[in-house]
């Protein structure tokens, strides 16, 4: 058990959050949820974290953003970045920013405690998949997951990801890209 230390999950997925945060209560952490930066910053002063996992992607901030703020306040919290938006870039930039771990969602309880274990030290053991998925197929998996995050709305999609509604429906019209 973790004996209440406290632990602080930043997501603007209400239903992700709560999942979360169930999970590290039942195991015994003391956890405080935000939405946003400023409730994430408001509730950190309060009672600084021991443990924290930030969104990368907020809705009006970035968990890259965050990072910096949630280090100031205790530099020895060891800070998770989650994202469903994964790239090197933001990787290498949450590491140097402090961040002692970067996650690819989806991730649960036992994902995020194992990273905090390892968070000091690397893992040369970790596993490089023989097949890793193409870009295409990336991409139509973000598609998806964008397209679900707007149930099913084709216009409000295309708007999200910056392209224009026609091309949208083409891409959807395709089949997936195997792995």
């Amino acid at each position: 058990m973790a004996d209440n230390i406290p632990f602080l999950i930043v997501d603007d997925d209400d239903l992700f959050r709560q999942v979360m945060a169930r999970a590290m209560t039942r195991r015994g952490y003391r956890v405080m949820t935000a939405a946003d930066h400023d409730e994430a910053i408001a509730l950190a002063t309060a009672t600084p974290p021991v443990y924290a996992t930030l969104d990368l992607k907020l809705e009006h901030s970035s968990g890259l953003q965050l990072l910096p703020e949630i280090l100031t306040i205790n530099p020895s919290c060891k800070v998770i970045i989650l994202t469903g938006y994964s790239s090197i870039a933001t990787a290498v930039e949450a590491t140097k920013l402090g961040a002692h771990n970067y996650l690819c969602k989806p991730v649960d309880a036992d994902d995020v405690l194992t990273a905090l274990g390892r968070a000091d030290m690397g893992d040369p053991d970790t596993e490089i998949a023989d097949n890793p998925p193409s870009i295409n197929r990336l991409t139509w998996e973000h598609i998806q997951k964008v397209l679900q995050e707007n149930d099913g709305n084709i216009s409000a999609t295309a708007r999200s990801l910056g392209m224009h509604r026609r091309t949208l429906q083409r891409k959807l019209q395709k089949r997936p890209v195997r792995r």
